[in-house]
């Protein structure tokens, strides 16, 4: 396996290689939506979807093709694709359960399929109602069938590092499924802490094991802030070499395991990060602040994301002092 190349960037060597470029997929629109208690309506959506593509983001999960029933905050997934205007450079994905899922996704026009499963048995009777085994068989034949369809396929998979029923997943558990995956025809694994518990060394014990199954372009990481840990495993991530990141702006969602507690990683905390360490994303920050501020307008509460926070508090501040001087 080639080292990726290090970013010119003070302190870069302190962290070995680096990437010069991380890929940030962004899953606002899809995870962070699913797990608000305001249901937003189609045109909110899309206006939240476009101001996330005019800060510069090309990856956006915008929904999910689950049935209406588990999750009515996305029940107009059709509707939704309909209204998303497409551009060059910039790919809508949706999550797709099952094959009738599948065939509403590709009547959708959708470009993109992601599937899912867990790792550990528990969760996976809970969330999906089916056996770690099944799921496996349900993911690949919805994966294969895409393909032939001409669809991309990303693998979601989930309790990676915890889970609400079993506590810390051991990594060899994770492996043993990663391996049953790796044929599938998916272009990219994405390993996610469901309820944020990992560490970083925890990271670097997972990664070490399922780079030895999938070279880095083919992993992303998925990562829940709910411990306040997100940001230091997606830096163990980034040494290692992952160059796809997952996260949502203004870390809009949450946990459903942790009410009240903090979610996704938020996307204007990556970004911050990585500009400042020299590695290029292609998102414009200042407009990615713009889009977390409609984000929380439209879902009516105040985000968790602290880079947003301090932007949107600079500016009060700022506006402050112009009122008391005038």
């Amino acid at each position: 396996m080639t080292p990726p190349a290090s970013a010119s960037a003070p302190g870069a060597t302190a962290l070995t290689a680096v990437p010069r470029r991380v890929d940030v997929y962004e899953v606002g629109p899809r995870d962070g939506l699913q797990n608000e208690l305001r249901t937003l309506s189609t045109p909110d959506k899309a206006r939240l979807i476009e101001a996330l593509v005019q800060a510069g983001e090309t990856r956006i999960e915008v929904t999910s093709f689950v049935s209406p029933r588990w999750i009515p905050q996305l029940a107009d997934a059709d509707k939704l694709l309909a209204l998303l205007p497409r551009r060059p450079g910039v790919t809508f994905s949706a999550l797709v359960p099952n094959l009738k899922g599948l065939e509403r996704a590709k009547a959708a026009g959708l470009e993109e399929a992601a599937v899912f499963l867990s790792v550990t048995e528990s969760h996976s009777k809970k969330n999906l109602n089916k056996s770690v085994a099944e799921a496996i068989s349900t993911a690949r034949e919805v994966a294969q069938t895409a393909i032939k369809q001409g669809l991309r396929v990303r693998c979601y998979l989930s309790t990676v590092w915890g889970c609400p029923y079993e506590g810390k997943t051991p990594v060899p558990r994770v492996v043993e499924v990663v391996k049953q995956l790796v044929d599938c025809g998916t272009y990219q694994l994405s390993l996610g802490d469901t309820i944020g518990v990992g560490t970083p060394g925890h990271t670097a014990e997972l990664l070490c094991e399922v780079l030895k199954l999938l070279p880095p372009s083919q992993i992303a990481l998925h990562l829940h802030d709910t411990r306040g840990t997100a940001l230091a495993n997606a830096l163990v991530g980034l040494s290692m070499g992952i160059t796809t990141f997952d996260a949502s702006i203004g870390g809009l969602g949450g946990c459903p395991y942790a009410p009240g507690a903090a979610g996704n990683l938020a996307t204007e905390d990556l970004v911050y990060m990585l500009q400042e360490m020299g590695v290029e994303t292609g998102v414009d920050l200042g407009r990615l602040v713009a889009a977390g501020e409609l984000a929380q307008e439209l879902i009516g509460r105040r985000l968790s994301g602290k880079y947003l926070q301090a932007a949107l508090g600079e500016r009060e501040k700022q506006a402050s002092r112009v009122r008391a001087g005038a």
